[in-house]
């Protein structure tokens, strides 16, 4: 499944999913977000149970403000609108599958 471009206009849709969500917040001009965004990419192919979503810090200020997002990258999971782990920086793989295992 490739990755949904999260706006405010599709977010009710994207958390309300029956899928785990996994919502990477980011901004281009980003270096951590660019080792990040990859990863997340591969695990939006690998992972048909999980929604994959991309949250641009600079275009959805909203969304990063209910989030509470001060720090990117952020990962956010969440399953039926809940957060159920958020984290700030790059991860490597392992650390944001065992993010989604929960």
């Amino acid at each position: 499944m490739s990755v949904i471009k999260v706006s405010k206009e599709n977010f009710k849709e994207v958390s309300n999913s029956e899928k785990l969500v996994l919502l990477d917040f980011y901004a281009d001009w980003c270096g951590p977000c660019r080792m990040v965004s990859p990863i997340v990419e591969e695990i939006a192919d690998e992972r048909e149970d999980v929604l994959v979503g991309k949250v641009n810090v600079d275009e959805e200020p909203e969304l990063s403000e209910k989030f509470s997002v001060f720090s990117i990258p952020t990962l956010v999971v969440m399953k039926n609108g809940e957060i159920l782990e958020q984290s700030v920086g790059a991860r490597p793989k392992a650390q944001i599958l065992d993010m989604l295992e929960g």
